[in-house]
């Protein structure tokens, strides 16, 4: 038997193509310091013009929020909920927010759900 991602139930073209639509989200929303955009490994952010730059990040997630999601078939909000928690984390902390690095999973790949997830985060 010769074992493949789709076999196991992967599809990158799925991700790839799910990639392509969460760079042209992330792409709305990059500031000029931002060094690269979706794709890599980590984010890149240029301080320029920062004296002392001290970075303030902040992690988190949509909890339980995901079932009224799926309930009501609606994931734009979920991005939305998202960026609030962080940006609101990281403002309480007197941080200027930077930029949002994500994390997206599911148990089955749905690029309509993640477009729209990703719509709301930008």
């Amino acid at each position: 038997m010769k074992y493949t991602y789709d076999a196991a139930g992967v599809s990158i073209n799925t991700a790839d193509s799910i990639k392509s639509v969460i760079k042209k989200h992330a792409k709305t929303t990059a500031r000029p310091e931002v060094l690269a955009g979706p794709g890599l490994f980590g984010g890149m952010f240029e301080f320029k013009g920062y004296k002392q730059p001290v970075l303030v990040s902040s992690i988190d997630g949509v909890g339980t929020k995901l079932k009224i999601a799926e309930a009501m078939d609606r994931h734009d909000t979920v991005g939305q909920d998202l960026v609030n928690h962080c940006v609101n984390d990281i403002l309480t902390c007197g941080a200027e927010p930077l930029f949002l690095l994500d994390y997206i999973a599911m148990g089955k790949l749905s690029p309509d759900k993640v477009e729209a997830i990703v719509k709301g985060l930008s």
